[in-house]
């Protein structure tokens, strides 16, 4: 019975990340959603105050991405959860804190572009891209295991999980985050720009940063010198972007 709540669960925490992805396509498009990323709730809300409550809706989003993807923190989950349900909790937690982020949004005023016509048309185009370029890179290096789907299957058959292996499937030969360079496209890919839009895709985008060097330094520990090797030949995010030759250090 506990493996079947288990692989419920994981089942459910994936449904969820479905749901909330595809609600974010239509919040950044304004398209086919109730709130989208420039619709005003009416409320009497200063620039300030709008712009601040923002700012903390990305940083509780960024806190609780980074903070249940470090080690320490995974060990104290593992003594309350079932070692299989620990990815989809981290699944959940993102998928809620986003969701949040999207409910609590405040629009801003002011546009910086509206593109219509053909521009329009390259815009849609350029979003699908970066959405193409995120699910991919998902299953280049394993979609099941990132959204804790092999996990709980695995568990649900007792069988062991396979240990994880450093390859570098086909974007990956050209960068080392595709899955990063595809959500940065999105985030900016609108025929309609506004502050707002420009302030959620900028602050995603730092954070973005920020995640990869912790994750850069979580990968070096686990690969070694492979990863180090990797570094210095592929460029992080835009293949056009020679690696300048460093490595981040790995400390604990």
């Amino acid at each position: 019975m506990k493996r079947f709540i288990v692989f419920a669960y994981g089942i459910t925490a994936y449904l969820l990340f479905l749901a909330v992805f595809s609600y974010l396509a239509g919040f950044l498009l304004n398209l086919l959603v109730p709130k989208a990323i420039n619709t005003a709730d009416g409320a009497q809300t200063s620039l300030g105050a709008s712009v601040t409550i923002n700012l903390l809706l990305i940083a509780t989003f960024g806190f609780f991405h980074s903070l249940l993807a470090r080690d320490h923190v995974k060990a104290v989950l593992l003594k309350v959860l079932p070692a299989a349900a620990e990815r989809s909790t981290y699944v959940v937690q993102s998928s809620l804190c986003l969701a949040l982020a999207m409910w609590q949004w405040q629009a801003l005023p002011g546009t910086i572009w509206h593109i219509d016509g053909f521009a329009a048309v390259m815009a849609y185009v350029g979003f699908a891209i970066g959405a193409s370029l995120v699910l991919w890179s998902t299953f280049l290096i394993d979609h099941f295991e990132l959204f804790g789907l092999r996990q709980i299957w695995t568990h649900m058959r007792n069988a062991p999980m396979p240990q994880p292996e450093f390859r570098t499937p086909a974007l990956y030969k050209i960068v080392r985050h595709p899955m990063q360079l595809g959500v940065i496209v999105l985030l900016f890919a609108t025929p309609h720009m506004t502050w707002g839009h420009l302030l959620f895709a900028g602050a995603m985008t730092a954070y973005i940063f920020v995640g990869l060097y912790f994750e850069e330094r979580a990968l070096l520990r686990t690969f070694g010198d492979r990863y180090a090797t990797y570094q210095r030949n592929v460029p992080m995010l835009f293949p056009m972007l020679k690696p300048r030759g460093q490595q981040i250090t790995a400390r604990n």
